[in-house]
């Protein structure tokens, strides 16, 4: 049985409930103690002073699993929004500069950590529950102004304390050198995030720091692949979930690139954003926002791990089952397990791009209409793709 968005999200209220009846005493104290995955947030609302701070459950152990979106693929919509609801959110106002403050430092110790950490936030008054999930916005647990934090002493990642401490390395340096190392990406952006790397060190919005890390490693990664040969053939990859659905084409082309997301508003219409680069990287801020960069990491990661290069549209359409917008993560993801199926071999990008379609509501003449991809290769006169 196919769920519906009301149903989604009547079933993510009820687990929000029940968490209200399980740790009430929250909304009733100022002081919180519990494992942070580790995990900080650092918000953009009123930059370039900011809202900075650690988030964590109420409960000790092993919680990385809580904001570790590496391992969420598989999950329930529900699960992964509980996930976030069950973080209290710890806020100070900090200025973006001020990344020297005894405060920061400490949140830079615990993004180094391997593992969970104990924190104890005492708050300046009772933390303040989410009243409302309107599918907008993302979704937070309770959050509370810090009026005092202790951490525990926590192992750190060697790799990670190498950058932090190497005040003459760039931070894209830094962020690349890390990813090769094997980090996570997702832990990468925490760290810019908290002002850990670089010569010029400050805070950078959270949801700016997702979009930055997966615009440099991919941008690192296409360096290396405009020098591969090309694929031999137009491979068809699909996946979903969360109500996302990607179909992505690889064919035999010089490296150019497209992502298109689809949509259905309240009224059943559908919404479109496309953006197209070659060579020369992008040109513009894209209509699809951190979406274009989190399925560009995703596409360059494995051809690079195959030593080829492509042309590559990606098309992702958003199903009214994804009633809560979880993060750009999903999208990184979801390619990532997209083009670990089995791809379907075809003779032609025009055959590959008719096999996409068929998984999709959104007829193959609605997503041509938007591509810029398209026009690139008549211009080309690369007949054999149409």
């Amino acid at each position: 049985m196919v769920r519906t968005s009301a149903d989604i999200r009547k079933a993510i209220e009820s687990n929000w409930k029940e968490y209200l009846s399980r740790y009430g005493n929250l909304f009733s104290s100022d002081y919180i103690d519990g494992s942070s995955p580790p995990s900080v947030f650092v918000g953009s609302y009123g930059y370039p002073k900011v809202l900075v701070g650690p988030m964590l459950p109420p409960i000790h152990g092993d919680t990385s699993i809580l904001d570790l979106p590496e391992h969420w693929t598989g999950k329930k919509l529900e699960d992964i929004v509980n996930y976030r609801l069950s973080l209290v959110r710890g806020i100070k106002p900090v200025k973006i500069t001020d990344t020297s403050q005894n405060y920061i430092e400490n949140l830079q110790e615990m993004s180094m950590a391997t593992k969970a950490t104990d924190t104890e936030l005492e708050l300046v008054k009772n933390a303040s529950p989410v009243v409302s999930i309107d599918g907008n916005s993302s979704i937070f647990g309770p959050v509370g102004e810090v009026k005092s934090a202790k951490f525990a002493v926590s192992s750190s990642d060697k790799s990670i304390q190498k950058m932090y401490y190497d005040k003459d390395l760039l931070a894209q340096d830094a962020v690349i050198d890390l990813y090769n190392r094997g980090i996570e990406v997702s832990r990468i952006q925490k760290c810019l995030s908290i002002g850990m790397f670089g010569k010029d060190r400050r805070l950078v919005p959270t949801k700016w720091s997702i979009t930055a890390t997966d615009d440099m490693i991919s941008k690192s990664l296409v360096e290396k692949i405009i020098d591969y040969d090309l694929i031999d053939a137009t491979y068809v990859f699909s996946y979903n979930h969360l109500g996302n659905f990607f179909s992505v084409i690889l064919f035999p082309s010089r490296w150019m690139f497209e992502m298109q997301e689809a949509w259905y508003d309240e009224k059943g219409d559908v919404g479109f954003g496309s953006d197209f680069e070659d060579a020369r990287g992008l040109d513009h801020y894209p209509e699809t926002s951190g979406a274009h960069f989190a399925s560009r990491l995703a596409v360059s990661e494995y051809l690079e791990k195959k030593q080829s290069q492509a042309g590559v549209m990606v098309l992702r359409e958003i199903r009214p089952e994804y009633a809560v917008p979880v993060g750009v993560w999903q999208v990184r993801e979801g390619v990532r397990m997209a083009l670990k199926q089995n791809p379907v071999i075809v003779s032609n990008f025009t055959e590959g791009l008719d096999l996409a379609c068929k998984g999709l509501s959104v007829g193959k003449n609605e997503w041509l209409a938007k591509s810029k991809l398209k026009t690139e290769l008549k211009q080309k006169s690369i007949s054999d793709f149409f």
